[in-house]
């Protein structure tokens, strides 16, 4: 199985719980009576509706009942999605270091066109050196294990294969001139990663800037946030946030639009990517 279609498989759970949020809703059908039907919560359905959880046929084919879709070809179709929804993704091996809240961005992250993100603490996962990578771990995790950081640091490098393969990601990152000054590991470990910066923002499909102090402030004020978008048809972009132990995921199109706009002033305000080049190459000459 590639790593294409078990990231797949979140953007299908996410479309099944969305038609099946829409099938409820057209039937008037509250959450908790839909539980009942299942022999579940109302919480249950609402994290289905999310596409959170996997589906088990039985529960599916209940559901389906109770909105009335009786077409036997649409009924299939919802359980073929259903089926292939419940692929396991290939993050599933290191989900002793995965916290289960990020196994959902981590799928996301693996089937999204467009990726745009603002970032303000640190380079970004996508664009880390695994020794970048591992003085950061480290930073953030100091009672860790020298095999546990390992494993972490193996998990990011994974991630970064959605920017070099033949399908790859179109990624948009404007980076905050304070992720680059902030020194993570010795000046060696920094050195390379700004040169690494520098290499791919040349990918055709990586468009990096780099907000810089002199502009003052900027669009960016609320933070740091990412946004993801799908080819597939019916499903909205979103937006996530993350959090020390947990993560948001917005999704209203109101919300979402707001984000787009920060970013998009972003892009238009800061320094081009030749632009940028030149400051990460004048930034590595003060290393």
């Amino acid at each position: 199985m590639s790593a294409s279609e078990s990231s797949g498989s979140v953007v299908r759970r996410i479309l099944l719980g969305s038609q099946l949020r829409r099938l409820r809703e057209s039937r008037g059908i509250t959450r908790e009576a839909a539980g009942y039907s299942i022999r579940a919560s109302e919480s249950k359905i609402s994290r289905m509706e999310l596409g959170r959880v996997s589906f088990k046929a039985r529960d599916v084919e209940d559901l389906l009942t109770l909105y009335g879709v009786g077409d036997a070809q649409e009924r299939e179709a919802l359980l073929s999605l259903a089926r292939e929804a419940n692929v396991a993704g290939w993050w599933h091996s290191y989900t002793d270091v995965l916290p289960g809240w990020f196994q959902t961005y981590v799928g996301l992250e693996g089937a999204t066109s467009l990726l745009r993100v603002y970032e303000v603490q640190f380079v970004h996962g996508l664009l880390q050196t695994e020794g970048y990578a591992q003085a950061v771990v480290r930073r953030g995790m100091p009672d860790a294990g020298p095999a546990e950081i390992e494993r972490r640091v193996a998990l990011r490098m994974e991630r970064q294969k959605l920017l070099v393969t033949e399908r790859s990601a179109q990624f948009h990152c404007v980076l905050d001139e304070a992720a680059l000054r902030r020194p993570y590991g010795e000046r060696s470990v920094m050195r390379e990663q700004l040169k690494h910066l520098i290499d791919i923002s040349e990918r055709p499909n990586v468009r990096l800037q780099v907000m810089p102090f002199s502009l003052g402030g900027h669009a960016g004020e609320s933070g740091a946030f990412t946004m993801l978008g799908f080819q597939e048809s019916g499903l909205p972009d979103v937006v996530y946030l993350e959090q020390l132990t947990s993560a948001l995921y917005v999704d209203k199109p109101e919300e979402v639009a707001q984000y787009a706009r920060v970013m998009d002033r972003l892009q238009e305000e800061g320094p081009n990517p030749d632009e940028t080049r030149d400051l990460l190459r004048g930034l590595l000459q003060l290393m």
